[in-house]
């Protein structure tokens, strides 16, 4: 008969600080159960170890660690509080100790992938948390029949009392970035909906105010053709009236591509910036778009900041050249916009105003939609540079 050998203070010491160290290293529930289930084996010298947490339901113990060859069986077995040695554990919220014998315990229940019968003795200690919030159960298990001291016990349960803290933060991490993902998935939704509306929009004043336009502009031509009074002063005022029409559809044309860039339908945003390039005729932009398919709502995000750039060049850069590239590296995409104009002084951006800065919050808004990055690069004489970077899979 041997002891489990945990009483040494120095090893108590190795064990705590390892496995400290083990779940210091990240957020990853699984890897820290694992990782803390073969720490208490290999240091205590027992044989398998198991970790049980309690499910969201406040009911149930989960087996979410263990070691080889069981971490297999994680997230498969069940038992509710109150059933097995672990159940009694979890519902008393005190450890039970049973050195041979366990078919005669009266808390023991059999499951059969646990292989209970190829071990003898054991110690089951509740992980809790302050003030004595029961998070889950710890189980150490040996072959051979083994004495556990109130030491042994003790410092098994300092090792719960750890784990607890990890598996708490553990949790609130998963939880934080689940919230995370669920508000990225309704600011999608969102942007979705707004581009829906506004397609709308673009529907009703293409087939309304543009098809009204475009009679009244047919009515004036053929009251153009049929005056026979003072034909002079009414021809020249029917010619205004057309030049007027025309503006007023030019002008509903522009209203439409503003509300959404039909462009991006009919042609994909790589062709859609060659295109936007060709609408700044004092600029001669260079355009270089690898083709790349991406949801509709982020080929309109990355479109739009494209334009936004572009105006901000145009209109504050005083440059001549400018190149507009869309590249893919990894699993990022990057857009950049870059001229060789007069440049500024970052610090004229200051509160998102001066040369360069007009957009920019919108832009960087944007970019944030899309899980990115926006970085704009400039010093006086030297041109400005704008970086757009974001995953492939944008949310």
């Amino acid at each position: 008969m041997t002891r489990l050998g945990l009483a040494d203070p120095e090893r108590e010491a190795r064990l705590l600080t390892r496995i400290i160290e083990t779940i210091s290293a990240g957020l990853d529930l699984d890897e820290i159960l694992h990782g803390v289930a073969s720490l208490v084996t290999e240091t205590t010298d027992t044989d398998v170890c198991f970790v049980h947490l309690l499910d969201d339901s406040g009911r149930r113990l989960v087996l979410r660690g263990a070691t080889p060859p069981f971490d297999r069986l994680a997230g498969q077995v069940e038992l509710k509080v109150g059933e097995g040695v672990s159940g009694w554990v979890a519902a008393q919220r005190q450890p039970a100790v049973i050195v041979t014998d366990k078919l005669a315990d009266d808390r023991y229940k059999y499951i059969p992938a646990l292989r209970g019968e190829d071990f003898t003795s054991m110690v089951s200690v509740p992980i809790l948390s302050k003030p004595r919030h029961l998070v889950g159960v710890l189980n150490v298990h040996t072959r051979d029949r083994r004495e556990f001291t109130d030491a042994d016990v003790e410092l098994l349960r300092s090792v719960a009392g750890l784990m607890a803290g990890a598996i708490e933060n553990a949790r609130l991490h998963r939880r934080l970035a689940e919230r995370e993902e669920a508000l990225e998935r309704f600011t999608e939704r969102i942007v979705r909906a707004q581009e829906a509306e506004r397609r709308r929009l673009a529907g009703e004043i293409h087939d309304g105010i543009s098809q009204r336009v475009v009679s009244l502009s047919f009515h004036l031509s053929a009251a153009a053709d049929a005056v026979a009074a003072a034909p002079g002063v009414a021809a020249r005022e029917i010619t205004e009236a057309q030049l007027l029409a025309e503006a007023a559809l030019e002008e509903t044309r522009f209203a439409i591509a503003g509300l959404h860039p039909p462009v991006l339908d009919d042609l994909g945003l790589a062709a859609s910036l060659a295109s936007l390039a060709r609408s700044f005729p004092q600029l001669d932009i260079e355009t270089g778009a690898e083709p790349c398919r991406l949801p509709a709502h982020v080929e309109t995000a990355v479109y739009r900041i494209a334009q936004e750039a572009l105006q901000n060049v145009a209109k504050h850069a005083a440059a001549r050249s400018v190149q507009v590239r869309l590249m893919t590296r990894g699993d990022a995409i990057i857009l950049e916009v870059q001229d060789d104009g007069k440049g500024f002084a970052p610090v004229e951006l200051d509160g998102h105003t001066g040369p360069g800065g007009y957009g920019l919050q919108g832009m960087r808004e944007r970019a944030e939609l899309l899980g990115g990055t926006l970085e704009l690069r400039s010093s006086p004489g030297d041109g400005t540079m704008l970086r757009l970077r974001f995953p492939a899979s944008a949310p």
